[in-house]
């Protein structure tokens, strides 16, 4: 015959906690240093519990003293009893550093989040480890964003909002492409090479910086991602064009060349969506947008002088 849920009764933490710490110290004053309470309140506890249970857990010590003792009933008990504590001590729900660990969830475009975000993210996390970050990636050219972000990048065109890179856009290509074409010595030398496409960063914009009349390329595979444009690139399939904050790392070690000296302004920027004006989320913004400045300071210290070609 199974016991109904009307016949079950539970003790209290407070009187379990109350039992473990008496039983382990060996009396209620003890127990009640331990615990932050009176002696008064750890008997009372304890009390309740032996009611709960019909029996017994200690034999009480005479004299000043007052030694405790467990009964048969007390030592059984507190074996299960102290698995109990165990079980609930071990979940990190009930840790007070859990509990006082802030989260921010933060949501990016993916080559913003792999070549900016990531790379620096243990800057923000050694300033304040007590701000847990979620990094989730958002997709731009599809419009598909989680929702539920503490602060949110975005790229796109700007009205307004806090724009983190201001850096413009130029020609660069692999070392072992530039040595199986023609030399490439002025911007109109373009014409003998294979141009990556990409909808996030047409090349119009950049050709009538230069001073080219051309339509935007239409030979080619189009890559949907800024961050698989530079890779192609980096593979020798064709000329990129790239941003130096999101191409820094090839630039740096030599896999990309900076081509002529022309750079135009993007046709869209990576910026904040509007977000609360205070708190963590404001803080990490304005972390974010220090570590931008920074990232645009070493691109462009790569850039000069610039190439002129091959």
């Amino acid at each position: 015959m199974s016991t109904g849920a009307g016949d079950l009764r539970l003790p209290s933490i407070d009187a379990l906690r109350a039992f473990e710490a008496a039983a382990r110290l060996g009396s209620f004053e003890r127990a009640a240093d331990e615990l932050a309470v009176t002696a008064s309140a750890v008997s009372k506890r304890i009390a309740a519990l032996e009611d709960l249970l019909g029996s017994p857990l200690f034999v009480r010590g005479a004299g000043a003293a007052k030694a405790l003792a467990l009964t048969a009933a007390g030592r059984e008990y507190l074996q299960s009893a102290g698995q109990a504590l165990a079980l609930l001590a071990a979940m990190p729900q009930h840790r007070r550093a859990q509990q006082r660990l802030r989260r921010l969830r933060i949501v990016a475009p993916p080559t913003f989040a792999r070549e900016v975000l990531v790379p620096r993210l243990a800057g923000f996390t050694a300033a304040h480890p007590d701000i847990e970050l979620e990094l989730v990636l958002s997709i731009p050219f599809l419009q598909a964003a989680p929702a539920d972000a503490d602060v949110e990048v975005r790229h796109g065109e700007t009205s307004g909002e806090r724009v983190l890179l201001h850096d413009q856009v130029l020609p660069m290509a692999a070392p072992a492409l530039l040595a199986r074409l023609p030399p490439l010595r002025a911007p109109a030398d373009l014409r003998h090479a294979p141009l990556l496409r990409t909808p996030l960063e047409p090349w119009t914009p950049w050709f009538r910086a230069a001073g080219l009349d051309w339509p935007e390329p239409a030979d080619g595979p189009k890559l949907v991602d800024l961050g698989l444009t530079l890779e192609a690139a980096v593979a020798g399939q064709g000329v990129a064009l790239g941003r130096p904050t999101l191409a820094h790392r090839w630039l740096a070690a030599g896999s990309l060349q900076p081509l002529f000296g022309v750079q135009a302004a993007p046709a869209r920027r990576y910026h904040l969506a509007p977000q609360a004006a205070g708190g963590d989320a404001a803080l990490f913004a304005d972390w974010l947008a220090a570590a931008c400045a920074d990232l645009e300071r070493a691109a462009r210290a790569l850039l000069a002088p610039p190439s002129g070609g091959t």
